[in-house]
C-alpha cells in the first residue's frame, strides 16, 4: 500500500484570497500589523459558528494569543489575507488585537525572527 501523497490540492480546489476577503486588501479596521498578537473574545468564541470557516478557524486558534504571522503559517493562509479577516473580527468585538506602535513589517531584525518562528512550526 502507497503511503499517502503530500501534494497540495488542485489549484480549483483552493479557494483564492480575493474570495476569501471579497475582493479587498485592507480590514474593516485600522490595518493589523504581521506581528500583532490576537487572542479570542468571549463573544469570538460562543458566537463563532455564525462565521464563515477562515474566520472560524481564526478564532478557534486564538484561544491562545498568536501574532497575525503565526496565524497565517499553521492555517496556510495567505498573511494578507489574514490580516483582512483579523481586522474584521477585531471591529466585530470577536478578537483582541494588541497594536504594536510601530511597524514591525519594515524592520529587518523583526522580520528576520518571525521567519525563524514560522521555520520552527513545521
Amino acid at each position: 500500500m502507497d503511503a499517502p501523497s503530500a501534494d497540495p490540492p488542485p489549484l480549483d480546489l483552493v479557494p483564492r484570497p480575493f474570495l476569501i476577503t471579497q475582493g479587498r486588501t485592507q480590514g474593516s479596521s485600522e490595518a493589523i500589523a504581521i506581528e500583532t498578537q490576537v487572542v479570542a473574545t468571549e463573544l469570538g468564541l460562543t458566537d463563532y459558528r455564525h462565521t464563515t470557516f477562515e474566520r472560524r478557524d481564526i478564532v478557534e486558534l486564538c484561544r491562545e494569543p498568536l501574532s497575525v504571522a503565526e496565524i497565517s503559517a499553521r492555517l496556510g493562509l495567505h498573511l494578507n489575507v489574514v490580516r483582512v479577516l483579523v481586522a474584521d473580527l477585531y471591529a466585530e468585538g470577536r478578537v483582541l488585537a494588541h497594536l504594536a506602535e510601530f511597524d514591525a513589517s519594515r524592520d529587518v531584525d523583526t522580520l528576520r525572527r518571525v521567519i525563524r518562528g514560522l521555520r520552527a512550526i513545521s
